[in-house]
């Protein structure tokens, strides 16, 4: 039959409005004979457009009413869908969102009916009311046909609202159960000499275990059995084998029906390797010898659902105890936390941004992070310890184990990427967890889930945003470190007595135990919020100052900084929520004296430890950096008092950088050997460096201000030579510099010499105030005739010394020379100045060179201290910094004005230049690399654990072990450390002969 043009466009406008993407195809569909009284109902449409899919939805309903065996079965069936509402939202909710229910309707055409009535048990059904359900099936077939009825009815509940995800999980989980004692009758019908002989009890695992199933998944079991009164134990368990072997062919095969879905035993003791029915005591004997630590996290959802419940009950009620003891196991947490890697590790590369479950940000994050919760604090508080994933987010909520804002924010985002997992597997009934990729099957699910403007966008866009709040949720969760601590505490420690607590203080290697167990009275004891939170905290800070070189010194400055800060509500708040903060304050307080130093002058830097949003322990830019130094100069009351508050910034700068430093270095074993050693010697380099600038230029300004306002009648400009000038100080170095200045135009150039030599004076002065930071010295003996020669220069003289009087050492020297403060002009024009001479055209003579190597060998000579071994001298000892330096910088003079490479006051940019230019061999060059980064790492390890600079390895063993921990060696092998410096060294002394004396003979 043909509808007249003018209803067919009214039509065809009315389905697109209505959702449909093919108007046309519908049209056909409608004015087909089956739908003949439908045709003109209004409600049909509106039922249609309401569904996910309303095109599939209406394919669907013609197939079912061509299916119906007879015409009246058919005129019942639209009588029913015309006067019931219900059934016609369920039934075309159905059919649009699933072809496979679609097709198991068309297959058995009168099972709609289940969905006509629904009793008020039937909104919320269970186990009970399933098994009804099932009870007529006598064979695999017939099961699967009755398990699908009921599943239509679940579907119907979740498609239109009825029931939400969780319960929509719950009831598969329920009907889960009933099937699995349906097939585990069918299994005993066949074999009923078999089910005399044994109990067998089937405890479900996973999802089905905290009734949270999927529509389709694995169903996760474990079976145990026992002998039947009077039977044989073996004879029993091989008969409870065959029954559990039957029961699982049941569920699993396909037939014409298809599968239901596979039974699982792989989570049995041995997995596929142990045997699949093992007694209780057997289970028992295994789990107490022989469980990994994930199997232990499995077994929290543990629950009897089949076969002799009585067992089942016995089995969790004997494994529990040692599901919460999990815990206490050695590595626990970081055992769970490389397991969930290993699940992201292996999912193939093409899927891991469509994978719903597994990948970051997906369903696996929330349960992992949920369940290591509970594991860790469920030892003590028993309302913690449901299989059912949200039932558990929530009662860790509600104990305050997860703040209730994220709590709330994980549990919205774990309800909508469960809906979209429904919905997804839902369609064809198929176990998948990836976001399928097409247009229409993602128009479909966000329908499905109530997005109707712009489904598709909307759906991808609520994904991302849910499953970016799941992965930051989740790392802050799951990765705090201080679960790993806390879940060390054996229960009922804090009732120790005080000789049992000096002995667990001197276990965990407390030098003086007593004082330490003085300072956790002092932090721990009373009634206040401050008190609280700090005995929470103090347990896990004890380890982490345990397994530093010094546990007392990091436990007395904690004391110091909480006595300073412990009444400001940000500070403990910090190390109690945000997850790096506290580990990273128990490193910094524990590796040694200069970072703690640092903190007590300004213990609000503690803010820097955390993971906000305020910089962290990211280094400040140069610029930054002056910005900041020169504005509180501006604001200061003359010149004291602004290099006062410069030295403030550099103060909180300089625990910056060390603690970044500390934090870096001082990490587990693993993340040391995967640091880039020399990124963290370049960044301590380059911040230090850049701070002394900024302090410079600050000093600077603040004399300038204080004696001639803001017109120096000369111009004056700072040039860093050295390691200030090659940007790699530490933190105990000197500042090297040169002092150039200009008349401006019109000033007597004695005057403008008087004014410049007294800035530099009153800068020195005003530098060496006596302080408890770190002093900052400037050395100006770099200068053209060293101590003899004047502290300040105009240009012009600079220019007139170095083209008569120069020495090959000044050439040398003036390789690390870059300005650093002042004129910026004046500084580019000194640079211009003296390019020639470190650059020289020609070359360096042969009389050059050998005046470059005596002075070498003169220097070591002279200043290596007495008594000291040169093997272990960090820079002039064979092989360290003077070598790798002298050697570089002999490249540079001698090439540097063919290769522009070259051309850097960087040791190691110089380095990798020569390399590229074929000067040396990539071999060489590493070596030589290698040891400059060593060595450099050594003295700066020095100063951070002694407070004080030095170029050799301490001799005090604690100190010693320190250093060791600052380059990645564990207790005990400080000796390591130092054999390796030695190898290091000694290759590296074997190039620079090569390259730098001229040895051929390696």
């Amino acid at each position: 039959m043909t509808a007249a043009p003018g209803r067919r466009s009214s039509t065809f406008t009315r389905l697109l409005r209505h959702g449909f993407t093919d108007a046309s195809a519908a049209e056909r569909l409608l004015d087909s004979a089956e739908l003949a009284p439908l045709r003109d109902d209004p409600v049909l449409l509106d039922a249609l457009g309401a569904t996910a899919d309303p095109d599939l939805a209406l394919l669907g309903l013609v197939r079912l009413l061509e299916a119906q065996p007879e015409p009246g079965a058919r005129r019942e069936l639209l009588d029913t869908l015309i006067s019931s509402k219900p059934l016609r939202d369920r039934l075309l909710g159905v059919l649009g969102a699933s072809t496979a229910l679609a097709d198991h309707l068309v297959r058995h055409p009168d099972d709609w009916q289940a969905l006509v009535m629904y009793e008020a048990h039937d909104l919320h059904p269970g186990v009970e009311e399933f098994e009804a359900g099932l009870a007529e099936a006598t064979d695999p077939v017939s099961l699967r046909v009755a398990y699908r009825r009921c599943l239509l009815s679940i579907a119907a509940r979740d498609v239109c609202g009825t029931t939400g995800v969780a319960e929509s999980a719950a009831e598969l989980a329920d009907l889960a159960t009933a099937t699995l004692r349906a097939a585990l009758g069918l299994a005993g019908a066949a074999a009923p000499e078999d089910a005399a002989l044994c109990r067998l009890a089937v405890v479900a695992m996973g999802k089905c275990g905290g009734h949270e199933l999927n529509y389709v998944s694995d169903v996760d079991v474990i079976f145990v059995g026992e002998a039947a009164e009077g039977a044989d134990e073996t004879k029993a368990v091989r008969a409870a084998t065959r029954l559990a072997s039957h029961m699982m062919r049941i569920c699993s095969e396909t037939t014409v029906e298809g599968s239901i879905w596979p039974v699982d035993a792989n989570l049995r003791p041995e997995g596929r390797n142990g045997p699949l029915v093992r007694t209780l005591s057997s289970h028992l004997a295994y789990y107490q010898r022989w469980a990994k630590t994930w199997e232990f996290q499995a077994l929290l959802k543990a629950r009897p659902v089949a076969g002799d419940l009585d067992l089942g009950a016995e089995y969790v009620a004997a494994v529990q105890p040692l599901v919460w003891k999990a815990a206490e196991r050695e590595n626990f947490v970081p055992d769970v936390q490389k397991m969930r890697r290993r699940v992201v590790e292996n999912i193939p590369v093409a899927e891991v941004d469509r994978q719903l479950k597994l990948g970051p940000g997906g369903l696996r994050d929330v349960e992992f992070a949920v369940q290591l919760l509970q594991l860790v604090h469920g030892r003590t508080d028993t309302s913690l310890r449901s299989g059912t994933t949200l039932d558990a987010l929530k009662a860790l909520a509600t104990g305050g184990y997860v703040g209730r804002a994220d709590a709330a924010q994980l549990d919205e985002a774990y309800r909508f990427l469960r809906s979209m997992e429904h919905r997804i597997q839902l369609f064809r009934l198929r176990r998948t967890h990836l976001v399928p990729e097409d247009e229409a099957e993602l128009r479909r699910i966000g329908r499905s889930l109530g997005l109707r403007t712009d489904p598709v966008a909307e759906l991808l866009r609520e994904w991302k945003r849910h499953a970016t709040v799941v992965r930051r949720l989740h790392e802050k969760l799951f990765y705090r470190p201080l679960l790993d601590a806390v879940a060390q505490l054996a229960t009922g420690e804090a009732r120790l007595s005080a000789e049992a607590a000096r002995e667990r203080m001197v276990a965990l290697g407390y030098a003086d135990p007593a004082s330490a167990l003085r300072h956790l009275e002092a932090l721990a004891s009373g009634v206040t919020r401050k008190a609280a939170i700090q005995r929470t905290l103090l347990p896990v800070l004890l380890g982490w100052f345990a397994d530093s070189a010094d546990p007392d010194a990091g436990l007395l400055n904690f004391r110091k900084v909480s006595d300073a800060l412990g009444k400001t509500p940000w500070y403990l708040r910090l190390l109690r929520d945000e997850g790096a903060a506290a580990q990273n304050l128990a490193r910094v307080l524990s590796a040694g004296r200069l970072a703690p130093d640092l903190l007590m002058r300004a213990p609000e830097a503690v803010a820097l430890l955390g993971d906000g949003d305020g910089g962290g322990l990211e280094p400040r830019s140069r610029t930054h950096l002056e910005q900041e130094i020169l504005a509180a100069v501006n604001r200061a009351d003359g010149a004291a008092q602004a290099v006062t508050a410069a030295r403030g910034v550099r103060r909180r700068e300089l625990f910056r950088t060390a603690a970044a430093d500390i934090v870096g270095s001082y990490g587990t074993e693993e993340q040391a050997a995967e640091a880039d050693q020399g990124a963290l010697v370049d960044r301590v380099g380059g911040a230090v460096s850049d701070l002394t600038a900024a302090t410079l230029a600050g000093t600077l300004r603040a004399v300038v201000r204080d004696g001639w306002g803001d017109s120096l009648p000369t111009r004056f400009a700072i040039i860093g030579m050295g390691r200030f000038g090659g940007h790699e100080l530490g933190y105990g170095s000197d500042a090297d510099v040169l002092f150039v200045h200009e008349p401006r135009d019109g000033v007597d150039e004695r005057e403008a010499s008087q004014a410049a030599n007294k800035v530099v004076s009153e800068m020195r002065r005003l530098l060496q105030i006596p302080s408890a930071d770190p002093p900052l010295l400037i050395d100006a003996d770099l200068r053209p005739e060293g101590k003899s020669g004047p502290l300040v220069r105009t240009l012009t003289s600079y220019a007139a010394y170095y083209r008569r009087w120069a020495l090959t050492w000044e050439s040398h020297a003036l390789l690390r020379a870059e300005p650093v403060a002042g004129d910026e002009d004046l500084g580019r024009r000194f640079i211009e100045l003296i390019d020639p001479l470190r650059y020289p055209a020609d070359g360096l003579a042969d009389e050059a060179v050998r005046e470059i190597r005596r002075l070498k060998a003169r220097m070591e000579s002279e200043r290596l201290p007495r008594g000291a071994d040169p093997k272990l001298h960090a820079k002039l000892g064979p092989g360290g910094l003077s070598d790798v330096e002298w050697t570089v910088q002999l490249l540079q003079l001698r090439h540097g004005a063919a290769e522009p490479g070259l051309r850097t006051t960087r040791t190691r940019q110089a380095l990798a230049a020569a390399r590229t230019a074929g000067l040396i061999t990539d071999e060489d060059a590493a070596t030589l690399d290698e040891a400059w980064v060593l060595a450099t790492r050594v003295r700066n390890a020095v100063m951070l654990v002694r407070g004080r600079a030095a170029d050799t390895f301490p001799t005090e063993p604690r100190e010693l072990a320190a250093v060791g921990r600052y380059l990645g060696y564990g207790p005990g092998h400080a000796g390591d450390m130092l054999d390796a410096y030695r190898r290091t060294a000694r290759r590296a002394r074997s190039v620079v002969d090569e390259l730098f004396y001229g040895v051929t003979e390696r």
